[in-house]
């Protein structure tokens, strides 16, 4: 053990260092020694709000997709160097699974609000007009992010790719056991194939998205939508 003394104004303390083999413990020992008190090493405080800049990635992988995105174009539109994304979010795979939370979390609230819902038509229509409002904001980038990221097919994408179908098997199952609860209730026909009607609205909402990417306007989504609950079975 190593003791140094330094003086400090009237009051002297001690900066008592205690090594054992790699590692050292460092303590303040202020001049009143029935006061003791450790000093928590702090790391260099982060120069930029971490909530923004994970918006802003959001926002470029939302825009370009996993594989499209950079580490370039993460880094500037996000303000920060890449040691700092790094020590703030670890690696480009795990930053993106960050931002996919915080999209599920305030991009994709309408669908816990849809299943919900007291009829099964009422989940599809909450759903899939959610899913409009979402893709055709004017404030941000059209399609959807979980399908823009699931065509990822290069090496390096084949962990967000698995990561993205696990998500949508729960949400796949989400909405079967949803409509499985209508078919007990009445609210859908008996005959009704609960897993092919779960399969008909995720293909309506997947078509909304591509076609929101591929430049439809409103008014088409809408009537995507229209078409849709048109063909709706209902008791």
């Amino acid at each position: 053990m190593h003791v140094g003394f330094r003086p400090s104004g009237e009051a002297k303390s001690r900066h008592v260092e205690e090594t054992s083999g790699f590692f050292r413990r460092c303590y303040y020992v202020p001049g009143d020694m029935n006061k003791p008190e450790v000093i928590v090493h702090r790391g260099r405080p982060r120069e930029f709000c971490v909530d923004h800049a994970l918006a802003q990635a959001l926002r470029v992988f939302w825009s370009k997709g996993y594989e499209g995105a950079s580490l370039t174009d993460l880094t500037e539109a996000m303000g920060i160097t890449r040691p700092s994304l790094y020590a703030a979010f670890g690696n480009k795979e795990s930053l993106f699974r960050k931002t996919l939370d915080l999209y599920e979390r305030e991009k994709l609230d309408y669908v816990g609000k849809a299943l919900a819902q007291p009829t099964a038509r009422a989940v599809a229509e909450t759903m899939l007009r959610g899913a409009v409002e979402n893709v055709s904001s004017c404030d941000e980038p059209h399609g959807c992010l979980g399908v823009i990221a699931s065509v990822a097919c290069g090496e390096e994408a084949i962990s967000i790719r698995d990561a993205m179908q696990e998500r949508s098997k729960r949400f796949h199952q989400s909405i079967i056991e949803r409509f499985e609860r209508a078919k007990a209730e009445g609210d859908l026909p008996k005959q009704i194939d609960v897993e092919g009607l779960t399969d008909l609205l995720r293909a309506l909402l997947q078509g909304i998205s591509i076609q929101a990417g591929s430049g439809a306007t409103r008014e088409e989504l809408d009537r995507v939508v229209a078409t849709g609950l048109m063909m709706w079975p209902s008791n």
